[in-house]
Order: structure tokens, then sequence, then C-alpha cells
């Protein structure tokens, strides 16, 4: 992905504190001095074989991005892909259910978002916080003898990816979609 950006042109506006130039997974733009607006889009096909607990799962996996830098969410925006030709729209009520749920458990709203007709389901989130600019977390900040907290084992994302192309979906919604 880093050979792709480089070939973007530059940012230069001094607001943005955290852009392209780190690996962090969500952006900070400065407003003035004790406010930044952070924001981050996530979104995954399903991982798990029940929709709303795919919605719940998803959205935690969006909220996380921006607990990580420290920032407090305000509300979030769905994005949705969806198969409306082969799944039935319960599916999709269920795991925007699941997202709402866990928005709700943060303390925050699902305000809006945006859905397209695609092959295979794919849900995730817009997220907008707020923070103080001179207490963001990056990724690029990290130094020696920080103590690194791992929420779950690193490369579980590839394990579920592997076992959800190799097993097969013991889910009606799922199985639509293979056959």
């Amino acid at each position: 992905m880093a050979q792709v950006l480089r070939q973007l042109p530059q940012i230069t506006d001094p607001n943005i504190l955290v852009g392209t130039n780190t690996a962090d997974d969500a952006a900070v733009y400065k407003v003035n001095d004790s406010l930044a607006i952070v924001q981050s889009v996530d979104y995954f096909t399903p991982v798990v074989d029940d929709p709303y607990t795919f919605g719940l799962i998803t959205a935690a996996n969006s909220l996380s991005d921006l607990y990580a830098m420290g920032a407090q969410p305000l509300f979030a925006l769905n994005i949705v892909g969806f198969p409306s030709k082969k799944l039935s729209m319960d599916v999709l009520a269920e795991i925007l259910k699941g997202g709402a749920a866990k928005a709700a458990e943060a303390g925050i709203s699902v305000i809006g978002g945006h859905t397209i007709d695609d092959p295979e389901p794919k849900y995730g989130m817009v997220v907008t916080a707020v923070i103080n600019p001179s207490q963001v977390v990056t990724n690029a900040g990290a130094k020696a003898g920080d103590m690194l907290v791992l929420t779950k084992p690193l490369g579980l994302g590839i394990i579920t990816t592997a076992m959800k192309k190799a097993l097969p979906a013991k889910k009606l919604w799922l199985k639509q979609l293979r056959s």
C-alpha cells in the first residue's frame, strides 16, 4: 500500500496531524488548539455465520481504531455492500441491528450511511470522533520500552479468512451466496 500512496500528491495542510504517512487506521485533523477530528472507515466480509454477530464484530472493529488513538467517538455511518437478489433483506437488517447495538454500547448513534448492491456482503462503518490535538496516540509515537496490549492474537484476520474459505457455512444466509 505504501508503494501506491507514494504516487499520490503530498499532503501539505498543516492541520493534518495524522494522514497517510503513518500506519494508523484513522486520520486526525486539527480544528483548533484544543480540538481535532478523528475519522476512520473500516469494513469487511462476514467472519461469522450469524448476521447480528457479524454486525457487532464489525462495528467494534471500526470503533477500536478511534479508541486506539485515545479519541472519543461522536457518531457513525454505515457502509454496506449487499447481494439483494441473493439474500433476504432480513439478513441486512440483522447486520445493521448488530452494528447499531455496538454503537449504542459506545454511546453513539449511527446517523446514516451508504449501501450498494454487491455480489458478496460487506459491512463496516465510518466513525467520527474528537480529541485534544496534544493527546493523540499514534503508531508512529511508539518507543522502545512502551507496553503493547494485544486484544486478540496476531494474525487472526488471516486465520479467519482462511477458515471462511475452507469451511462450509452453517447458516443459510452464507450458504445462499455459495450456491
